[in-house]
């Protein structure tokens, strides 16, 4: 198993061209979708959520607002990736549903409560700093999500290069609420995948004993 895990990660890459003739099955879509629902985030907020977008209209719609990049219009399933600005503040009342989700006396939630809102308070003061710390819980999923699909042999390409309030606009999202953190294409890739150039294992690892 070991194995196939680094068979996983020498396959993937960030494919630029999708086989537009080639369609991931649901029941694959759905492991890849599994694989970010079920990542770890900061304080168990789970503070995402995943737009798969399969009109082919739609994507059409979006691919010049994402510098017009092929992946967007050839790829299968087009995966917008949220990150929660509301729902991820105490007063919203969704953290203390997460925390008890777990049997829990209530002085517990609410020390933890308190701890959230008390480690949080600068990450809360305004949406683009609640972005700031939900964003980086959305990467945890979107990197699972892209090596579960490499896996079973489905390439991804992430992507940032877009314009985030004409995404937002055309997806007709409550900035309030949701924003745009990243998006996935999944799809077969056209070409044969390029060397993978990467830093050598020593020149990014360093032990500390």
């Amino acid at each position: 198993m070991t194995n196939d895990f680094v068979k996983a990660m020498d396959f993937r890459h960030a494919c630029k061209v999708f086989d537009e003739t080639k369609k991931i099955s649901e029941e694959k879509i759905r492991y890849i979708l599994e694989a970010g629902r079920k990542s770890p985030s900061s304080f168990g907020m789970e503070p995402w959520k995943f737009l798969v977008v399969t009109n082919e209209e739609l994507k059409a719609k979006l691919r010049p607002v994402c510098w017009n990049q092929v992946q967007i219009s050839s790829c299968s399933h087009l995966v917008v990736i949220l990150a929660a600005i509301k729902n991820a503040r105490p007063q919203s009342g969704i953290p203390a549903k997460r925390f008890a989700r777990r049997p829990l006396p209530q002085e517990r939630i609410d020390a933890y409560i308190e701890l959230y809102s008390r480690h949080l308070a600068h990450s809360f003061s305004s949406d683009e700093n609640t972005l700031a710390w939900t964003a980086r819980q959305t990467y945890i999923a979107l990197a699972n999500m892209m090596t579960a699909a490499a896996f079973i042999g489905i390439d991804s390409c992430p992507i940032e290069g877009f314009e985030k309030e004409n995404v937002e606009e055309i997806l007709g999202l409550d900035t309030s609420k949701w924003q745009v953190s990243v998006i996935v294409p999944f799809g077969y890739r056209l070409n044969e995948q390029s060397e993978q150039i990467r830093l050598g294992f020593d020149e990014v690892v360093e032990f500390i004993s």
